[in-house]
C-alpha cells in the first residue's frame, strides 16, 4: 500500500474502496496544466524568497514540466491511491526528481492549491465562454441583416398576436445573450483572484510574497482573508449562475426553432447536419439538436441548485464536502461551450420559408389592433375602438373571413370612420413599418436596433 502524503499520524491504512470513495483523481485530472502552473509560480516565489534554492527550484520546475508532458502523452500513471491531482503530481514529480520535490508544498496547503487551480480553469472558461456567445451574436445579427423584411407572425400566448419583422424576433435573443455576455465580464472581478499562499486555513510562518505569485499566474488581486480564500466558492456559484441563464435562454431559442420547423409552422427548414431521423418512421427529419439543447439547460441549473446546496451549511474553513465543487461546473462548461457551437451552427444553415410566412401573416387577424389603432387616430376612444374591431373579428370568424376580406360597407356598418384607406392600412408590412418607436418592429426601427447591436461586438 502506497504510503500517503498525510500518513505520518495514521498507523491503519485505508481500505482500497474507502481510497476509491475519497479520490477525486478521476474527474479533477482535467486540472493538470492548471495545478503544474500554479505550482511553477509558487516554486519561482519560494526561489525568490530564499525559501528553497535557485537550483532546486530549476529542478522542480523541470520536472513539472516533464511530469505535463508524461500526462498529454498519456504515459502519466494516476493513482486513486494518491487520491487527486495534487498529490499524483507530486508523486511523479518526487519519483523524476528525488527528494528536492518534497520542497515544492513548502509554505502552501492543497487548501489553496485546488482554489488556486479552480480560479485559473472558471478564468479561462469564463473567457473561452464570453468568445463563444459573442460568435453567436454574430450569426444572430447576420441572421437578422440578411432576412431584414422578412414578416412573420409575432405571438404571445402562443396565439398570434401582431406581425412582425423576423430580424426583430430573432434580434431578442442577441440581447438576451449580450446581457449573458456582460454578467460573465461582470464576474470576473470576483473570479481573477488568487489565494494561493493562504495556505490550510491561516496563512504561513514562512516569508513568502503573494503578491509576486499573484503577477506570475495573472491574477488581478488577491484575497485579502486567507479563511476565505480557501473556502470561498462565489465565483462558481456565480459562474453556474450565468451558465445556467445563458442555457435557459438558448433553450428558449430552440423552443422557438422547434416550434417554426413543425409542419403546423413550417417557417423554417434546418440543416440535415443539425436534425436526425426516426428508425420507425421514414418520412421523419426531427430537430434533435434543439431538443437536445433544451434538455441540456436541466443539466445546468441541476449543477447551480447543487452547488448552492453543497456550501449552504459548511463552516469556515475547508471542508471534504468541497471536492464535489468540481465535476458539476466541469459538466456545465462542457455543456454550455457545446450548446452555443451547435445553435451557432444551426442558425448559419437554417432557411427561412419566406413564402410561408408571407402567406401566414395575410391569414389571420394580427392586424387587428391597427384597425383599432386607425379608429383612435379619427378620435373614437381607444376602449370603442377595441369593442368595435372585436366585433369585426368575430363577423370575419363566423362568416369565414380575414379582416381584409370585409368590403368597406361592412366595415362602415360597424364604424363610419371606416375609409378606403384601410386596406392599405392592415397590410401586414405597413403594419410592421408604421412601428417606428424606438425598440419596435418597424425596418426603420430594426435597422437603428441592428446597427446598435453591432456596436457592441468586439471581437
Amino acid at each position: 500500500m502506497t504510503k500517503k502524503a498525510w500518513g505520518g499520524r495514521f498507523q491503519g491504512e485505508a481500505l482500497e474502496w474507502v481510497d476509491a470513495f475519497n479520490a477525486s483523481i478521476h474527474f479533477d485530472k482535467v486540472l493538470i496544466e492548471k495545478d503544474i502552473t500554479g505550482s511553477i509560480a509558487h516554486a519561482t516565489m519560494l526561489a525568490a524568497k530564499d525559501i528553497i534554492t535557485a537550483e532546486e527550484r530549476d529542478q522542480i520546475i523541470e520536472g513539472l514540466k516533464s511530469v505535463l508532458d508524461d500526462y498529454d502523452a498519456g504515459r502519466l500513471e494516476l493513482s486513486v491511491q494518491h487520491e487527486d491531482i495534487h498529490m499524483n503530481v507530486e508523486h511523479a514529480l518526487i519519483s523524476k526528481i528525488g527528494e528536492v520535490g518534497g520542497k515544492l508544498h513548502t509554505a502552501r496547503s492543497r487548501n489553496d492549491q485546488i482554489a488556486t487551480d479552480m480560479h485559473l480553469y472558471i478564468k479561462e472558461k469564463a473567457y473561452e465562454i464570453i468568445e463563444s456567445i459573442e460568435t453567436l451574436q454574430y450569426t444572430i445579427l447576420n441572421l437578422a441583416k440578411e432576412n431584414i423584411h422578412v414578416v412573420m407572425p409575432g405571438y404571445t400566448h402562443l396565439q398570434r398576436a401582431q406581425p412582425v419583422l423576423f430580424s426583430h424576433h430573432i434580434m431578442a435573443y442577441f440581447w438576451m445573450l449580450k446581457r449573458d455576455k456582460d454578467r460573465f465580464n461582470d464576474s470576473l472581478a470576483r473570479i481573477d483572484l488568487s489565494p494561493l499562499g493562504a495556505g490550510a486555513i491561516s496563512g504561513t510562518t514562512f516569508d513568502i510574497d503573494r503578491e509576486h505569485t499573484q503577477e506570475l499566474l495573472g491574477f488581478s488581486d488577491l484575497y485579502q482573508n486567507s479563511m476565505d480564500a480557501v473556502s470561498d466558492r462565489d465565483y462558481i456559484i456565480e459562474t453556474l449562475s450565468n451558465i445556467s441563464l445563458v442555457m435557459v435562454h438558448l433553450s428558449r431559442l430552440s423552443e422557438e426553432i422547434i416550434f417554426w420547423m413543425s409542419e403546423e409552422a413550417n417557417f423554417v427548414q434546418l440543416s440535415d447536419q443539425f436534425t436526425t431521423g426516426s428508425s420507425m418512421m421514414p418520412q421523419k427529419k426531427n430537430p434533435d439538436m434543439a431538443e437536445l439543447i433544451r434538455g441540456k439547460s436541466a443539466r445546468t441549473t441541476g449543477a447551480l441548485t447543487s452547488m448552492l446546496m453543497l456550501v449552504k451549511g459548511l463552516p469556515l474553513t475547508y471542508n471534504k464536502d468541497l471536492q464535489e465543487d468540481k465535476e458539476g461546473v466541469f459538466d456545465a462548461v462542457t455543456t454550455v461551450t457545446g450548446s452555443l457551437r451547435i445553435m451557432t451552427g444551426m442558425l448559419e444553415t437554417m432557411t427561412i420559408n419566406e413564402d410561408v410566412l408571407d402567406q401566414t401573416v395575410e391569414k389571420d387577424f394580427s392586424n387587428a389592433t391597427e384597425l383599432a389603432d386607425y379608429l383612435v387616430q379619427k378620435g373614437v376612444p381607444f376602449r370603442k375602438a377595441h369593442e368595435v374591431v372585436g366585433e369585426l373579428v368575430l363577423k370575419c370568424i363566423n362568416d369565414s373571413k380575414y379582416l381584409k376580406d370585409l368590403s368597406l360597407k361592412e366595415f362602415q356598418g360597424h364604424h363610419p370612420s371606416i375609409e378606403e384607406d384601410i386596406y392599405t392600412v392592415l397590410s401586414p408590412k405597413v403594419v410592421v413599418d408604421r412601428r417606428k418607436s424606438l425598440g419596435g418592429t418597424g425596418t426603420e426601427a430594426v435597422e437603428k436596433q441592428l446597427s446598435a447591436a453591432e456596436s457592441t461586438l468586439t471581437i
